[in-house]
């Protein structure tokens, strides 16, 4: 019985020490969010506002709606303070967010930071000082990256690594998890794009090795694997001039030397000329190999087995630059349990991803349908009216060769009656001319 009562004790204790902590969530479910969330002053008139939205595309139009950068070329700043600031000392650390570039973002930042209790939300701006900066960053085609920056010692320190980012249309979710170990990963839609040791990738520290500045490279030290060839000799024939007078060209017949100067023929390529002579290469009999640096250990290094460590984590904010407005943030969490994040995930994130593809999708079907629609009305317009200027190209024709055949025809009609009247005339002096031949001569 009493073994019975520790393995139920140890149990409860497991289960109790496995309950996340939860330092702040935020879903946007209403508008009350505002009281919640600062917007900074410092930008002034150039500071762009949020605006509550789920946006063009959606599988919840209430559940997924977040806040949306409303106005292009703005800077934005909007920041929220924990319940109460906590030090990630000897647990794991997870921030969590999802981004939807709707826009078809060409240049600005879907990152979050994290501030220690020092930030002054209202003057909060891009050099105020934090402790991570984590998310996507896009600026044309040569920037597509998730930014992992901490700052170190008062030194904000970049990853060695790139990490692309997503850059299409729909929502994604970026999940940065630091651990107690000095490890961390970094996930996108759940799955792992890359991980490793902090030290490794970032510079927190100086390196543990460094060339011994004692050391030297002999001056015998030979490290020419080939050398030239003693015995190769240039041939005597070998230089010959790269261009030649072209000795088919000949003077012009009317250059004068005293106006056009004296003629030269032009330069041609020398067929026999052969380049620069190098002697042949032969192995170094006195190569000694590369010379190696000797290393030392660093006398400025000194390990850190809290690399991962804050001791003032309270507040996170949006601090960014959008060319083109459009990017919306939504499901933002700072959690130590990994598990809890991914079943958060599977709550809000991998539902909207099914429902707003299925909508975007028909939205693009009937945009596609719509634009077939008008270039078939375009193309029937433009048909008909080339069947009309057809048309009309053809009665004007007509119309031509009608008029052109009564021109003829009135032509015709003049000339007629007179070679008529004509012959006729002909025919009866004719006649007469007969009947005087065959009359009585009594009668003449």
């Amino acid at each position: 019985m009493e073994l019975c009562r520790l393995i139920f004790l140890a149990l409860v204790s497991c289960v109790l020490a496995e309950d996340p902590k939860i330092y702040f969530v935020e879903k946007f479910e209403d508008e009350s969010y505002t009281d919640r969330w600062t917007e900074s002053t410092y930008k002034g008139s150039d500071a762009g506002k949020f605006k509550w939205t789920a946006g063009k595309f959606y599988n919840d139009v209430d559940l997924d709606k977040g806040i949306q950068t409303s106005q292009d070329a703005k800077f934005y700043g909007l920041s929220a303070k924990f319940d109460e600031p906590f030090s990630n000392e000897g647990k794991t650390l997870v921030v969590q967010f999802q981004v939807k570039h709707e826009q078809s973002i060409d240049c600005g930042g879907g990152y979050v930071k994290i501030f220690d209790s020092k930030l002054d939300q209202k003057q909060m701006h891009g050099d105020t000082p934090y402790h991570i900066m984590f998310g996507p960053d896009i600026c044309g085609p040569g920037t597509k990256k998730v930014h992992v920056i901490f700052n170190y010692k008062g030194k904000n320190l970049l990853t060695k690594k790139d990490i692309r980012c997503k850059d299409d249309e729909f929502t994604h979710l970026y999940t940065l998890i630091v651990k107690p170990d000095n490890t961390y990963e970094v996930r996108i839609d759940g799955s792992k794009v890359e991980s490793g040791e902090l030290e490794a990738d970032w510079d927190f520290l100086p390196p543990k090795k460094i060339k011994d500045p004692e050391a030297k490279k002999p001056e015998d030290w030979d490290d020419k694997k080939k050398i030239d060839d003693p015995e190769d000799k240039k041939p005597e024939d070998w230089d010959k001039p790269q261009h030649i007078p072209d000795p088919d060209a000949k003077k012009p017949d009317d250059w004068d030397d005293e106006i056009d100067g004296e003629w030269e023929p032009p330069m041609i390529d020398n067929p026999d000329y052969k380049g620069e002579w190098k002697p042949k290469q032969i192995d170094n009999p006195n190569y000694k190999g590369e010379w190696i640096h000797p290393e030392i250990d660093n006398p400025e290094y000194q390990p850190d087995d809290m690399l991962y460590k804050y001791d003032d984590i309270s507040a996170i904010g949006f601090d960014l630059w959008q060319v083109k407005s459009g990017t919306i943030f939504d499901n933002v969490l700072i959690t130590d349990s990994v598990e809890y994040a991914e079943t958060f995930a599977k709550e809000t994130f991998e539902k909207t991803k099914e429902g707003e593809k299925k909508m975007k999708d028909e939205q693009d079907e009937k945009e596609r349908k719509e634009r077939e629609e008008e270039e078939k009305k375009a193309k029937e317009e433009e048909d008909k009216k080339k069947a009309e200027e057809e048309d009309e190209e053809e009665e004007e024709e007509e119309e031509e060769e009608s008029k052109e055949g009564e021109e003829k025809s009135e032509e015709g009609g003049t000339e007629e009656p007179k070679e008529e009247a004509e012959k006729q005339t002909e025919e009866s002096a004719t006649e007469e001319e007969e009947e005087e031949e065959t009359a009585p001569k009594d009668e003449l």
